[in-house]
Parts: C-alpha cells; structure tokens; sequence
C-alpha cells in the first residue's frame, strides 16, 4: 500500500499562539474515497479538518497531497493544488443568484466552465430551477447544494466538508448524503466532519473518532459502527 492520496500526518498544532488543539493526530484518504472524522463536541474535529486545509498552523508532523508535502501552502495555494473546502457557517453568498456564486467558484480558472456548471447542475437538479434566484432566498439544504457545487467549480480532486448536513431535515442529510456518494464516485476524494456519526459512518469508507485533538478510534465505516465500544461511547448505544 503507498500513501494515501491525502494525509494530515501526526499533526500537532492550534490557533495562533494559543495551544495545541490537535496531538499527533492523523487524517488520510484516498482517490475517490469518503473519510468521515467524528467525534464529541470540542473533539477537534474541525480544527483537524483546518489543519489539512492549511487554515491553522501544524507545529509538528505534516500535511502531504499526492506525494507532495504542502505543509507551508497557505489555503489559496492549496485550492490551485486541487483542494476544495467548504466551511460549516458562511459558504455562500447570500445576495447573489445561485448561478452567480457557481460562477465564484470558478474564480481560479480561466478556461470555459460551462461543462463544470452543467455537471453541478445535474448533480443537484434543484440548482438549475432555481438559478436566477437569489441564494438568501433557499432554503437550508438548498443552500449546501450551492456550496458544495461551488467548490466542486474549482474542479477539486479533494473535497473537504465541515458539517455539512448541520441544521437540515433527516430526509434533506440523506439527499444531501447520496450526493456526496455521487461527487465520490466521479474519483473525487472526500474528506468531511459530521456530526451525524452514525448516519456519516454508513457512508464512509474510512472513519476517524477523535477525543480531545487524538485519534481514538479508526476503522473503515462499517468496522466503527460495528465496534461495541465505538457504539457505547460515541453513538449512543
């Protein structure tokens, strides 16, 4: 086995000058796969997620993406790198139409976008009703739709997700969900945070359980759900 197509290894660091959140924790996955990090509130979770991203500082262990260690890229280098991230609050912009921020995401390229658009659109049908609308006006789920399809404009080969059934219906998480599986299956790597460990869990190849900045647990999805110890502590039963 080689390395992981991305891999936040044994990183250790936090915000600023403040202390470190994250001790030797690891993250990876690979082409076209979906790693899911859990965990209990104040976990890390997201700030691991931040670290891949290059959004705090690792004052240990590393960052590598596709065998090249980007450690000391800002977040806009790695999005040139092929890194999509779309964070939990504040992913959109609410005062323009849906196709007007599809057309934000594709802000690094200069090539025709259009066929990027029509593979969004065809991803989340919804976004196409409603292109000319303004994406304040969506409803939660919606408004996912429209980040993710955002960052998928960048034509990322690694997509990193922050919660992103956060304050949605269970029927709007399990769309939003089959999408993820869809993006997934195109070779895209999905790397996401969720707080819906058991429903994230079903979906995922990998799973990361995280306590206090460490790796607790890791397994694939099926072996977590399946641990006893797993289900006690962190999915309630």
């Amino acid at each position: 086995m080689g390395e992981p197509f991305l891999i936040g290894d044994t990183m250790t660091g936090g915000y600023g000058k403040g202390p470190d959140i994250l001790h030797a924790c690891t993250v990876s996955v690979d082409k076209g796969e979906i790693a899911v990090i859990v965990g209990p509130n104040g976990a890390g979770k997201s700030t691991a997620m931040k670290a891949v991203f290059g959004m705090l500082d690792v004052r240990d262990g590393g960052v590598r993406l596709d065998g090249e260690d980007i450690t000391k890229l800002s977040p806009q280098e790695r999005v040139l790198k092929g890194m999509g991230f779309v964070p939990q609050t504040h992913n959109i912009f609410t005062s323009m139409t849906v196709e007007e921020n599809l057309e934000m995401g594709a802000f690094i390229r200069n090539d025709d976008f259009s066929e990027t658009m029509e593979q969004v659109y065809e991803l989340f049908p919804i976004l196409r009703d409603k292109r000319n609308q303004h994406a304040g006006e969506l409803s939660g789920g919606q408004r996912q739709q429209v980040a993710v399809g955002r960052a998928l404009m960048t034509k990322p080969s690694v997509l990193m997700l922050d919660e992103p059934t956060a304050g949605v219906s269970p029927i709007v998480m399990d769309e939003l969900f089959d999408r993820i599986i869809e993006v997934a299956r195109t070779g895209i790597s999905i790397l996401m945070v969720e707080q819906n460990a058991r429903q994230a869990l079903e979906i995922a190849d990998k799973g990361y359980v995280l306590v206090q900045g460490r790796n607790a647990y890791t397994g694939t999805g099926k072996e977590l759900l399946e641990d006893a110890e797993v289900r006690k502590s962190f999915l309630g039963g």
